[in-house]
């Protein structure tokens, strides 16, 4: 795995990005974390770890700008029961998106496995290109537009979940 990418964070709350050498925003952020990338945000005098603090930042701009949904009595729960019930919500959060990971990594080896029994990749190499025999007309069509359909749907359930779409990445059959 990367090494997660060390922003620093000046008292004017300014964030620096080191890997970069260059000052970026929360919107740059998330946008690092939707492609998967890890980041790491500390203090840049005392060297404290501000990371859940921008990541709970980054949150509620998402809020501000209604990008997000946390409903208020969830947020108000929160706030009520303090440090017990925000380690419960901590760590379903977590069990649900390790499932959610999951579910994902196998539906990418089933796609991948169908796409080698459908002779468009060998299949002791899932990911290079080199088709056997290309489907004809219709059948190719209404592959695609299987593909397509699982994709959207694969899209739509990381957008509800804030993880970035990895549909994209799915080897395509040439044409």
């Amino acid at each position: 795995m990367d090494e997660p990418v060390v922003i620093k964070r000046y008292a004017n709350r300014k964030l620096y990005d080191q890997s970069r050498s260059r000052y970026v925003t929360l919107e740059e952020l998330e946008e690092l974390i939707r492609q998967g990338r890890e980041i790491r945000v500390v203090d840049a005098v005392s060297g404290d770890d501000l990371t859940a603090l921008t990541l709970a930042q980054i949150i509620l701009e998402n809020q501000r700008e209604r990008r997000s949904a946390l409903p208020a009595a969830f947020l108000h729960q929160i706030v009520k029961h303090g440090e017990t019930w925000q380690e419960f919500v901590q760590q379903s959060l977590q069990a649900s998106l390790s499932g959610i990971v999951a579910s994902q990594r196998e539906a990418e080896r089933v796609m991948r496995d169908w796409v080698s029994r459908a002779g468009w990749w060998p299949a002791t190499a899932p990911a290079g290109p080199g088709p056997r025999e290309a489907p004809k007309g219709e059948e190719l069509e209404s592959l695609r537009a299987e593909v397509a359909a699982l994709k959207a749907k694969l899209r739509d359930l990381e957008g509800r979940l804030g993880q970035p779409s990895r549909a994209e990445d799915t080897p395509r059959p040439s044409r």
